[in-house]
């Protein structure tokens, strides 16, 4: 199992899109997700992915006018405020909060210095992710930037990772793995020339699934769309997805005793 829901470790994920009840039959109909509103008119729509009795991530409407359909990861730390002034201090940028969120914990969400956005989760009753590293669960989330150097800068003073483990597939690969107390847990890809130059960085969400291709195919059944086809990796079989909204997301199967990453 790899590290989640402690410091500086992923603890959250949730998808803002511009139709919930069709995110939900999509996503329901893809993992198996049940949606279940927050029952609380202040709650603005949000509410959980439910894997069985498991949180497998949250949901809500897009609440700013152009925001985009998109999922965005959460990682914990011990004061959203205090990690607010350190994104701001290393070049990042606030985009949301920090606030409270009822009793559950306090959020904020920030910008990277080369505009990707994640965001921060100091939890009090809401401690994250209930259903992970197993098939439909989160299991891996990846940055994906033109600058390596300057993110390796960035969230090392941050969060403390350690992104000095560069290309572990090989030196074509330009792949980085973060990890903590050397542990892996996500990794960071830079973009090159196959990335159209209008994509900007961002991070990416992998939910564990059994079949990779049975997965890309039900998504074409749901409406939504296959970007990059099962393609086999060291870790397993993965494909890039768009659900009919637009958000963007990736699945992984992973191979015999491997990992994403």
């Amino acid at each position: 199992m790899k590290i989640y829901n402690r410091p500086s470790a992923p603890a959250w994920a949730d998808l803002s899109t511009t139709d919930v009840p069709a995110a939900k039959a999509f996503y329901g109909g893809l993992f198996g997700w049940q949606g279940a509103d927050v029952p609380m008119d202040e709650a603005g729509g949000y509410g959980m992915f439910l894997l069985g009795d498991e949180y497998a991530g949250g949901y809500g409407p897009c609440m700013a006018p152009g925001q985009p359909v998109a999922w965005l990861v959460y990682f914990q730390v011990e004061s959203a405020d205090a990690t607010a002034a350190a994104v701001t201090g290393n070049g990042g940028s606030i985009v949301a909060g920090p606030m409270d969120v009822f009793d559950s914990g306090r959020l904020a969400v920030f910008a990277d210095p080369e505009g990707s956005v994640f965001g921060v989760w100091q939890p009090k009753e809401h401690k994250g992710f209930g259903v992970v590293d197993r098939p439909g669960g989160m299991c891996w989330f990846e940055l994906l930037t033109r600058d390596c150097d300057q993110a390796r800068t960035f969230y090392g003073t941050v969060f403390g990772w350690d992104g000095g483990d560069a290309n572990p597939y090989g030196a074509s690969s330009e792949y980085t793995e973060w990890k903590l107390d050397g542990e892996s847990f996500s990794g960071m890809m830079r973009m090159g020339s196959d990335f159209p130059p209008e994509v900007p960085s961002h991070w990416m969400v992998y939910v564990q699934v059994e079949s990779c291709d049975a997965v890309a195919e039900r998504v074409r059944e749901l409406g939504g769309e296959v970007h990059v086809p099962p393609t086999s990796i060291p870790p397993g079989r993965f494909a890039l997805l768009r659900d009919p909204q637009g958000g963007v997301f990736s699945v992984i199967a992973l191979a015999p005793r491997g990992g994403a990453g």
